[in-house]
């Protein structure tokens, strides 16, 4: 089976369109529609259904789409692993952070890196820890640099690099802002800003709480750290953010028993061969471990 007409199968089922298949993959659409009619025919099925402008997949397609991804991705392994011998470092390193490790804990790394590895394109991708942990276990990344999962189950491997606690939080107008002695109870009387549902930091702060947790009070909800903090600023509610992000706009509520932290780390695959550059990559974040 061709290796080519694999990758064009996989780029059309994955982007639902033979244009941006093409984009993907640098090829010209009627070279994609070439390469899906000789995999079609090979396979003697049909693997897309056109119904008016939309690409779907045919039951022999679905059948298909997770073998082609584990034969690709298999096939990259080796390829990796076969580069790696030469000690080589170069090549493209794939690479998702979060916006907030981005922007707070990466900058000097990224530098170093950019500057002692010039043969290696950094392909920087930012997006929230949830979707960088389910790529690299889909094989899509090769590494992330996010906030760990509170429970990491394989395929992922996971390595603590900065403890990062958080703090609750009120803008200096705020009720509680006067009070010496805040109790959890009292805190639940006003509303919070928190991360989105189904994130790990918004549920590593709900465990904080224990049995009330469901007595929190979400009045808003956004991913965005910096986000959360000028909302709290400007007095809409309590939040819990890094104690790093914390400046004098905000003022820290202290109660009793409750301590919020998260872990930010690296996450890789079990199973998948590091690129050179991602070994390097590894090496120069581990070198920053206690700062």
């Amino acid at each position: 089976m061709d290796i080519s007409a694999l990758q064009a199968f996989l780029a059309v089922a994955e982007s639902g369109s033979f244009s941006r298949a093409a984009e993907r993959i640098y090829l010209t659409q009627p070279a994609i529609s070439k390469r899906i009619a000789a995999l079609e025919k090979e396979i003697g099925a049909r693997l897309f259904d056109r119904i008016g402008r939309g690409i779907h997949l045919t039951p022999a397609g679905e059948a298909l789409l997770g073998r082609a991804r584990n034969v690709l991705k298999e096939l990259e392994d080796v390829k990796r692993g076969i580069t790696n011998l030469s000690g080589n470092i170069s090549g493209e390193l794939l690479l998702a952070t979060s916006h907030h490790i981005g922007l707070h804990r990466l900058p000097g790394l990224l530098k170093r890196f950019h500057e002692t590895y010039t043969q290696v394109h950094l392909n920087l991708q930012f997006m929230d820890s949830e979707k960088a942990c389910q790529g690299v276990a889909r094989g899509d990344l090769e590494l992330a640099v996010v906030t760990l999962p509170p429970e990491t189950a394989a395929p992922l491997k996971t390595e603590k690099i900065w403890d990062d606690p958080l703090d609750i939080v009120v803008s200096p107008g705020h009720p509680l802002a006067r009070e010496l002695h805040v109790t959890l109870n009292r805190l639940l009387d006003y509303p919070a800003i928190l991360p989105g549902p189904g994130t790990y930091t918004r549920e590593i702060i709900l465990n904080a709480f224990g049995r009330l947790r469901d007595r929190i009070q979400v009045g808003m909800a956004t991913n965005y750290l910096e986000v959360l903090k000028m909302l709290a600023t400007i007095g809409l509610g309590w939040s819990a953010l890094p104690r790093t992000m914390i400046d004098a706009g905000l003022n820290v509520v202290r109660i009793e028993k409750v301590e919020i932290r998260r872990e930010l780390g690296i996450v890789t695959h079990e199973k998948r061969t590091l690129s050179n550059a991602g070994q390097a990559m590894i090496r120069i974040i581990r070198e920053n471990k206690t700062k």
